[in-house]
Parts: structure tokens; C-alpha cells; sequence
């Protein structure tokens, strides 16, 4: 048994190196090299005209990733994929991935790490509770890419809050200066770059396709999920039905967030004495004592002993 996995593991190896080799010296690198000064027009011509000139990759695995994906997504109860959805759309999407992607993904993770641990117990002939940690750890690795979501999603809300204050001074400038809100917006989205300008970039979009202010900045706030930025959305929309100058709001609103932008600051920097204790008492602390304690212990124990 374990000559047939030594042979798997030689052939496999075998295999990996004559793919490596030929997808650095084959034709097809060289044919997408030229493609590559092609602009992306001539490139989709080439492709329909020519099908060898499209990547093996997109030919071949692209078809099979897209079945098992839609499959698995299918298979999916509706509530779970509205969930993932509002998920993909706090994390801004990231790299385009939408629902059937993610639970692909999630599928992948979970085969991929089932075969590696079933391997790494195979080879090396580990006890029952190895299997068992193995086992936690293949069920445990099905949530791994909720965890790269929420680690994203956590990354950009934080971004926005950040960019939030900055881009609420500019606004207000740019419209005591005489600009409309909408112009102002406009001219920040071209000034600025992040999750924040995006989203105000969409919600002009939106309005621009016939979408009320108010409409587009709900929409806002459900894709962002900042509590900052639902303040400044809910004060922008009363100011619009109540008829109260923008102007006055925003610069009551920059006033706000820059407070509660230090405020944060203030509270992160009292966690600070706090976080600190645990390295101290597990690092620095116990070698601390060996360098205090040990010469006297070992003069104690030749005295003693």
C-alpha cells in the first residue's frame, strides 16, 4: 500500500514538473505573448476565429469550474444565497466573485484540505487522535473562506470610516463654494480613490439612470453597512425633505465625524495597556525571571546540594 502511494505521490510530482516546464516553453506561451499587444477586441475575434488561440486554462477548466459551481450553488437553500449575497456585496465583491464563485470556493477548500490531511495520515501513520484532529480540522475548513470574507469586509468598512471625515470636509468646501451636492460629489469621485469613492461613484450612476438622491443613498448605506455613514445618509435625506440648506448640515456633520474619528482614536489608545499584558506575562515576563532567578537557583541548589 504505501509503495502505491509513494508511486501516486512520485508520479504526481512527475506530472506537476512536465506542466510547469511545458506552460513556460510550449507554443501556446508563445501565441499569447503576441496576444498580448492585441487590444481586447482583437483578442475575443482571435479566440472565436481561432478556438487554440483561447488559454487551455479558460477551455478547458474554465467550463468544468463553471458547472460544479452552478451545481453547488443550485443545491443551495435560497436563504443561504441571499445571505452570502448581502455578504459579497459588504465586501465590495472582491475580485468580481458573485455567489456561485464563493460556493465553489468554499467546496474546493474543503475537498482540497480533506485530501491533503488524508494524505499527511497515510504517509505518516498517525494515531487515532491525529485522525479525529484531522477530521476537525477538514469540517473546520469548509468556513475557511468565510472567515477571508469577513477578514475583507472588515478591512473595507474600516477603510470607509477613515475616508469618511476627509471626504465630508471636501464636500463641505466644495459646496459653500457654490457647487451643487451632486457636482460636488462628482468632483470628490474624481479627486479620490477607495471604497468610499466607489460607492458614491455608483450611487452617480444611479441617480444619472433616474434613481432618486434619496433612493441612491439608502442603497448606499445597505451596501456599506457603516453606522457612520448611515448617520450622514439619514441627515442628507431629511435636509432634502425638510428643505434645510446642505451646506449647514455638512458642515455639522464633518464636525461630528471628526469627533467621533478621535473618539475612536482615544478608545483604541486605552485598549493599548490592556493588549499589551498578554506578550509581557507570556514573553518578556518568564525571560525576565530566568535571567533574575537563574544564577540564584543554581547558587542555592550547589550549596543546598
Amino acid at each position: 500500500m504505501y509503495y502505491a502511494i509513494a508511486s501516486l505521490l512520485f508520479v504526481s510530482a512527475g506530472l506537476f514538473a512536465w506542466a510547469t516546464l511545458g506552460s513556460f516553453f510550449s507554443d501556446e506561451r508563445a501565441v499569447r505573448r503576441r496576444l498580448e499587444g492585441l487590444t481586447a477586441y482583437e483578442v475575443t475575434e482571435a479566440g472565436l476565429a481561432h478556438p487554440q488561440l483561447i488559454p487551455f486554462s479558460v477551455r478547458v477548466f474554465s467550463p468544468g469550474w463553471a458547472r460544479l459551481r452552478d451545481g453547488v450553488a443550485s443545491g443551495t437553500p435560497a436563504a443561504t444565497r441571499d445571505r452570502l449575497r448581502h455578504a459579497l456585496i459588504l465586501a465590495g465583491n472582491p475580485r468580481g466573485m458573485d455567489v456561485g464563485r464563493f460556493l465553489g470556493m468554499k467546496v474546493f477548500s474543503a475537498v482540497s484540505v480533506t485530501a491533503l490531511v488524508l494524505a499527511l495520515a497515510v504517509v505518516f501513520r498517525v494515531s487515532t487522535f491525529a485522525w479525529l484532529l484531522g477530521a476537525i480540522i477538514s469540517v473546520a475548513s469548509y468556513w475557511l473562506p468565510d472567515l477571508w470574507l469577513s477578514s475583507v469586509t472588515g478591512r473595507r468598512q474600516h477603510q470607509i470610516r477613515i475616508e469618511l471625515p476627509d471626504m465630508l470636509d471636501m464636500l463641505t468646501i466644495s459646496v459653500e463654494a457654490g457647487l451643487g451636492f451632486d457636482q460636488a460629489i462628482a468632483k470628490i469621485v474624481r479627486m479620490s480613490h477607495g471604497p468610499l469613492a466607489q460607492e458614491f461613484a455608483r450611487m452617480l450612476q444611479e441617480i444619472q439612470a433616474g434613481s432618486s438622491r434619496s433612493d441612491a443613498l439608502k442603497r448606499v448605506t445597505v451596501r456599506t453597512d457603516v453606522p457612520e455613514l448611515n448617520t450622514f445618509a439619514t441627515a442628507i435625506i431629511q435636509a432634502e425633505q425638510l428643505g434645510i440648506p446642505i451646506a449647514n448640515v455638512l458642515r455639522v456633520q464633518s464636525k461630528e465625524m471628526r469627533l467621533v474619528r478621535r473618539q475612536r482614536a482615544e478608545e483604541q489608545a486605552q485598549k493599548t495597556p490592556v493588549k499589551i499584558v498578554f506578550p509581557l506575562v507570556l514573553c518578556i515576563l518568564p525571560a525576565t525571571l530566568i535571567v533574575i532567578l537563574g544564577p540564584a537557583i543554581v547558587s542555592i541548589s550547589k550549596a543546598l546540594f
